[in-house]
C-alpha cells in the first residue's frame, strides 16, 4: 500500500469533512422540511434524524479511532 503525503492526507480529510457538511445539511434540510421526498410525509422528518444522528456518531467514532 502507498504511503500517504502530506497533501494526499489533507485532501483525505477535506473530503471527509465535506461528506459531513453535505450529510448534516440534508439531514438538517429533512427535519426543517426545506427538502423532501415526495409522498413520505413525516417519513422525511425522521429521515432526516436518522442522517444526522448516524452523522454524528460516525464523526465521533472516526475522532475515537484516531
Amino acid at each position: 500500500m502507498a504511503k500517504k503525503t502530506g497533501i494526499s492526507k489533507a485532501l483525505s480529510f477535506v473530503v471527509w469533512l465535506t461528506g459531513i457538511i453535505v450529510s448534516l445539511a440534508v439531514g438538517f434540510a429533512l427535519i426543517g422540511g426545506t427538502l423532501s421526498v415526495p409522498y413520505l410525509g413525516i417519513v422525511n422528518n425522521i429521515a432526516g434524524w436518522v442522517v444526522v444522528i448516524t452523522t454524528l456518531t460516525g464523526v465521533v467514532l472516526a475522532i475515537m479511532k484516531k
